[in-house]
């Protein structure tokens, strides 16, 4: 089942980027989506399979 992503959510990687971060804001959804690195803030484009299938789970955006 496909996940639902909103801009501005946090979705949480299985596995740590480069600066040792796992968690990531989610800056535009499209064909690909653009996530940003909450500890550097480093932006990373994926496309929507490759992102679901390393994501842990996502944090909705808090209203």
């Amino acid at each position: 089942m496909p996940l639902s992503l909103n801009v501005g959510d946090t979705v949480e990687l299985k596995k740590q980027h480069a600066c040792g971060c796992k968690e990531f804001e989610i800056i535009r959804v499209g064909m690909d989506i653009k996530i940003k690195c909450k500890n550097c803030g480093r932006l990373i484009m994926l496309d929507r399979p490759t992102l679901e299938k390393r994501t842990k789970k996502v944090i909705p955006k808090s209203e």
